[in-house]
């Protein structure tokens, strides 16, 4: 899972129900059948989201917010004066603050989200207690490079990619996604980012499947959402939520599993599940140290200073550009 939606998309444009039929189709007729990631986050999944970022057994958000807030003021020791900080995928800015408070002297904001209403909630909340800072939000699909609003130009750029979000995507991905941040922020620019890094399954897998079943509902809503967008006819309590641990891949993986032999109506088709068969839903890769170092060097990138909390490792990078 993300703090991020996982939304790759036009600048701008959110997906219609033509594109959720089309991905949903693809996905549903595949051989190995999926769903992707990005339909979780309707209203309802970011909702139950939220919830699950506040249960004991999900570790990433407060692990990687207490270290925030440990290592801030060594953050913001390492940013220039009237630095542009540019968050990506920033949703609600949450995590922002913590580095915006120990850095006043930090002088424009840009967060990159492809949600408008989120970014000027998120703006609107920040001028509010940030008055000094420019805050200039930019509408995008924060994984591709973009030119930075005027009031960036002629000043030191640092990047900002928090939450664990680059484990959603593929490594080649998230390596083009590590590009692509270079090519936004520019040459002389630093980057701050969250990585969340692998360890025992006995801590990782219940991250993904608590004991309140909340992180089944998240699951089960992608469901919930192809019935009541797309006219589908799942049955839910013929599907269960399950959580493995990939680890020839390193990654956490969710799925649906059919509990019976069914068929299913999406669009004029017919779906036939057998006993047992999965729905891959989401992944979550977690990496190595030594593993994000060398995807962030094939990137661009070199590691200067990280972080990694106790007892459940997860590491804060601060990097420049080679």
């Amino acid at each position: 899972m993300t703090e991020t939606s996982e939304l790759v998309i036009e600048e701008g444009v959110l997906p219609s129900s033509d594109d959720f039929l089309r991905d949903a189709l693809a996905g549903l007729t595949a051989p190995r059948k999926t769903l992707p990631t990005k339909y979780l986050y309707d209203a309802e999944g970011s909702r139950l989201f939220e919830e699950i970022c506040g249960l004991p057994e999900y570790y990433p958000t407060r692990t990687e917010t207490a270290l925030l807030q440990t290592i801030a003021h060594d953050l913001a020791a390492s940013i220039s004066r009237h630095a542009v900080l540019v968050e990506f995928g920033s949703g609600a800015s949450v995590k922002t603050r913590a580095l915006l408070d120990a850095a006043p002297h930090l002088e424009v904001y840009v967060p990159i989200d492809i949600s408008q209403s989120a970014l000027d909630e998120a703006a609107e909340s920040l001028r509010a207690d940030f008055p000094d800072l420019q805050v200039v939000p930019l509408v995008a699909d924060f994984t591709a490079s973009h030119a930075l609003p005027a009031a960036a130009d002629g000043r030191p750029h640092v990047g900002f990619f928090p939450g664990s979000t680059i484990g959603n995507f593929s490594p080649e991905a998230a390596g083009h996604f590590l590009k692509s941040a270079l090519a936004t922020l520019g040459a002389d620019s630093r980057f701050i980012l969250g990585v969340d890094l692998a360890k025992e399954p006995e801590v990782m897998v219940p991250a993904y499947d608590d004991a309140q079943g909340v992180t089944a509902a998240f699951n089960l809503n992608l469901l919930a959402r192809l019935n009541r967008e797309l006219g589908a006819d799942f049955v839910l309590d013929a599907f269960a939520h399950r959580a493995v641990w990939n680890e020839a891949e390193s990654r956490m993986e969710m799925h649906l599993v059919s509990r019976k032999e069914q068929t299913v109506h999406l669009g004029g088709r017919e779906i036939v599940f057998t006993e047992g068969e999965t729905i891959h839903t989401e992944n979550s890769h977690k990496y190595t140290y030594e593993a994000i170092a060398v995807l962030a060097a094939k990137a661009g990138w070199r590691i200067e200073e990280s972080w990694v909390s106790d007892p459940f490792p997860f590491a804060i990078l601060l990097m420049s550009a080679a």
